[in-house]
């Protein structure tokens, strides 16, 4: 079991992933529908693995993904658009193009602990 911490700023698609989270026998530990709270849980909390929201109320995730790289915490983004517009250094993290099923989900986190990720 992985401990995750969830940033999403839709409560519903917040919950419906938290739900696939449980569903893959994992828990959601923390959760953020906003950057500023996003960002204090990054430096904060404790978890295995994040799952990013790049656009957060019209804010980009980035300052968030920036304090995991630092702690060295795994995480994937999820976005209804494009990832292509990420910088450079993050290019190469898992993403998940959202609505996503909870198959990908789980191969996502998986891959992540397989090194694959």
């Amino acid at each position: 079991m992985r401990d995750v911490f969830l940033v999403e700023d839709e409560s519903l698609i917040r919950m419906m992933v938290a739900e696939m989270v449980a569903e893959l026998g994992h828990r959601v530990v923390a959760e953020a529908g906003s950057i500023r709270e996003a960002t204090s849980l990054a430096q904060s909390a404790q978890f295995d693995v994040a799952i990013l929201d790049i656009n957060v109320a019209g804010q980009s995730i980035l300052p968030v993904a920036e304090i995991l790289k630092l702690r060295n915490l795994p995480f994937i983004f999820a976005s209804g658009y494009a990832t292509a517009g990420l910088p450079d250094k993050f290019g190469q993290r898992p993403a998940l193009r959202k609505p996503f099923l909870v198959g990908e989900l789980g191969r996502a986190i998986d891959a992540l602990f397989s090194g694959q990720g």
